[in-house]
């Protein structure tokens, strides 16, 4: 698997965790693991939370959410850290 497999939906193929991959992380080990973010409920009342799972447990299904859909504008992600 890749990098650019952030933002598509998958599931972990033992438990059926399905959610929207929204971060990869790669060991000096070898182990690389995606951390999948389900949806929240109807609604929209409770945020569950995201697990990560080994590479390859993970099966990519239909569907993506790319950067221009999580873009923010003065969020603060786009300012310098403060100097003292």
């Amino acid at each position: 698997m890749k990098k650019d497999l952030l933002g598509k939906k998958a599931k972990d193929k033992i438990t059926g965790f399905t959610g929207i991959i929204t971060g990869h992380a790669r060991y000096l080990t070898g182990c690389d693991q995606y951390i999948l973010q389900p949806e929240c409920d109807t609604d929209h009342r409770k945020y569950p939370d995201a697990n990560w799972f080994d590479e390859g447990r993970i099966e990519v299904l239909e569907g993506v959410i790319t950067k221009e859909d999580v873009k923010g504008e003065k969020n603060g992600c786009d300012y310098s850290a403060p100097i003292k």
